[in-house]
């Protein structure tokens, strides 16, 4: 049986292979997870979970959620786009979502960042200052 830590350094290895010219390539992943699979070796479940979690993460850093109150015209979506794909670079994944709960105000999330300007949440930090 592998440990956790030889299935992180593996899962590691195999998730390099995944790159073509510095981004993941879906189907190299699933070449990957075909090979580990048919390989079936000591541990490959313990290092599919692992290689799970790098490919989720990397996929979540080129992936924006982009939540307003209101549907945002074209124009402002292209501004926010082009707003993004200059901070996080080119080939973001940007997905634009209506959520009237929120009030008024924009919350921008690429990956473990997040951009909230919402009423609500000031909303929420007023009451939690009470």
């Amino acid at each position: 049986m592998i440990t956790s830590k030889q299935a992180r350094r593996e899962a590691k290895q195999v998730f390099r292979l995944c790159f073509i010219n510095g981004r993941m390539d879906e189907d190299r992943v699933r070449q990957v997870v075909k090979g580990v699979i048919g390989a079936k070796r000591r541990g490959y479940l313990l290092l599919l979970a692992q290689f799970q979690r790098l490919v989720k993460v990397e996929r979540d850093r080129h992936t924006a959620d982009v939540e307003s109150a209101v549907p945002l015209p074209p124009d402002l979506q292209a501004s926010v786009q082009s707003g993004l794909e200059g901070l996080y670079g080119p080939g973001l994944d940007i997905r634009f979502a209506h959520r009237p709960e929120l009030i008024g105000g924009m919350r921008v999330k690429v990956g473990s960042d997040v951009y909230d300007g919402t009423v609500l949440s000031e909303l929420a930090a007023l009451e939690k200052r009470f």
